[in-house]
């Protein structure tokens, strides 16, 4: 009589199942001092983590304190490392994903240069007024237009200028903010 069983390896569980990666939206609140920008972004790169959009700007002058906005793509076990790693740091107050907490709302500024002229020119501004883009320069041969949105409507206003002669892209990076009555804690 032959009896095979099978001795795991080792004590630990290992889950096999591959994890995808997903987008998420991170909120940190910071102290408003040198060197902390720096410290934020070498924990991504110091981790091979990649920063899709950044976007700082003092939010309380008062108290000395700025908002980051970060948008990163990662694995739910990457990501809950990162949201670790940042609340670990000494200047950070808080940080919340808001993409994980759900009901918020997120936007970004685009200034998007075309060149071109006859039916081109004005299918450009065709599709300027249907995304609500506005006209902010003008001349006989280029625009450039300002449109402010989510970032997958400002993508989907690139992709459809570039055959009509799309020039050059500036974009601001993702702001976004919790939705309801309550603030993030500081």
């Amino acid at each position: 009589m032959n009896t095979t069983t099978t001795q795991p390896a080792s004590a630990y569980f290992l889950d096999t199942k591959k994890q995808e990666a997903e987008a998420h939206t991170l909120a940190v609140i910071a102290e408003n001092q040198p060197g902390v920008l720096a410290r934020i972004i070498g924990l991504f790169a110091g981790r091979g983590y990649n920063i899709d959009s950044l976007t700082v700007s003092e939010t309380e002058h008062e108290k000395h304190v700025s908002r980051f906005t970060i948008s990163t793509t990662g694995t739910p076990a990457v990501i809950a490392q990162i949201k670790n790693q940042l609340e670990r740091m000494v200047p950070v107050h808080s940080v919340a994903d808001l993409t994980v907490a759900g009901n918020y709302l997120a936007r970004e500024l685009a200034m998007v240069k075309v060149a071109g002229k006859g039916d081109r020119r004005v299918e450009a501004l065709r599709l300027a007024d249907a995304f609500r883009a506005r006209v902010v320069d003008a001349s006989t041969d280029s625009f450039v237009f300002e449109l402010t949105g989510k970032p997958d409507k400002v993508d989907q206003f690139i992709s459809l200028m570039v055959p009509l002669g799309l020039v050059e892209v500036a974009r601001t990076g993702v702001a976004a903010i919790s939705r309801g009555p309550e603030a993030m804690r500081i």
